[in-house]
């Protein structure tokens, strides 16, 4: 059995934030692949159902971020899971927004909810990093994750999510190759070819025949 966890704040109040966008990937997942309706339980909301052979609980957290390892921690020892059967979906500032990266292990670079849950389970989980890009200046991130994706991020957003969805079970498989590819096709799909055949160019006229006449007959003949 494997655990995916995202990250964000309970709430109709934060359920469009930026730092919500954990959230928006399970709820994707959970309606694409037929998984059991959400319920209460681990300080937070879980359901399961199966992905790639694979028995899956889906984890949204409902202690706030800055918790969020209170309850990872709790569903990890009900289900007798080691870190390396988590793996968590959160928003990333320093990703372009709509990019996609796949890690285990490594720091939590500020990040809230990462650094609660690495104070429970300890850093060697997997994460999918899900690009929301970075306001400019850091006193404006706090006021940037806690705000709605904009109209404009609605069209990434979508493709984004559901590249997650379509990509689902080959991540529970573990093969996180075949997993970034689904992604891409929804996010950066192959551009169709716009190069139109190449126009022949016309035929050359073909030569008038030589004149073979005398100048004598060229004359003679003006007066015919």
């Amino acid at each position: 059995m494997k655990l995916f966890v995202g990250l964000g704040n309970p709430g109709g109040k934060y359920a469009q934030n930026r730092h919500n966008i954990g959230f928006m990937a399970l709820d994707r997942i959970a309606q694409d692949h037929g998984f059991a309706p959400w319920r209460r339980k681990f300080q937070g909301q879980i359901s399961e159902g199966r992905l790639g052979g694979e028995k899956i609980a889906l984890l949204k957290p409902e202690t706030f971020m800055n918790l969020s390892g209170q309850s990872v921690g709790e569903a990890m020892r009900f289900y007798k899971l080691a870190p390396s059967d988590v793996t968590v979906f959160h928003d990333e500032l320093d990703l372009a927004p709509g990019k996609c990266r796949v890690k285990t292990g490594g720091g939590h670079a500020g990040h809230n909810g990462l650094r609660s849950i690495h104070q429970h389970i300890t850093p060697e989980y997997n994460r999918v990093r899900l690009g929301i890009g970075h306001p400019g200046r850091k006193e404006l991130v706090a006021r940037y994750v806690l705000h709605d994706f904009a109209k404009a991020d609605q069209d990434w957003l979508d493709d984004l999510l559901r590249g997650i969805s379509d990509g689902a079970d080959d991540l529970a498989r573990g093969d996180t190759g075949r997993f970034m590819n689904a992604v891409a096709l929804r996010t950066a799909p192959p551009r169709s070819s716009t190069t139109k055949p190449a126009m022949k160019k016309p035929a050359k006229p073909a030569p008038a025949p030589e004149d073979s006449r005398s100048p004598l007959q060229k004359l003679a003949d003006k007066f015919k």
